[in-house]
């Protein structure tokens, strides 16, 4: 079970997808690690914009990564919007 941080409900693992810092060059980019098994500390969320929306009102995913300042999160917004079509 894991807590998805926009909504913050409960669900199993394999119904939401975890979000995860990359390195890349100088600085760190937000990845949606498919597979679950990406190195490092990950965020859970379901993949809908509205539990996205939530978590980025609420900076959810900056402080469940504990990482200081804002997180880019448009690479994970084009993920949802490719997989509902």
């Amino acid at each position: 079970m894991r807590t998805c941080v926009g909504c913050r409900e409960r669900d199993q693992r394999s119904a939401l997808l975890r979000l995860v810092l990359e390195p890349s060059g100088r600085e760190e980019v937000l990845v949606v690690d498919m597979r679950g098994c990406l190195p490092g500390r990950g965020a859970w969320i379901h993949p809908t914009p509205a539990c996205l929306a939530l978590a980025e009102r609420r900076r959810a995913v900056p402080r469940a990564l504990r990482v200081t300042g804002p997180l880019d999160l448009s690479g994970v917004r084009e993920h949802l919007e490719r997989r509902d079509r």
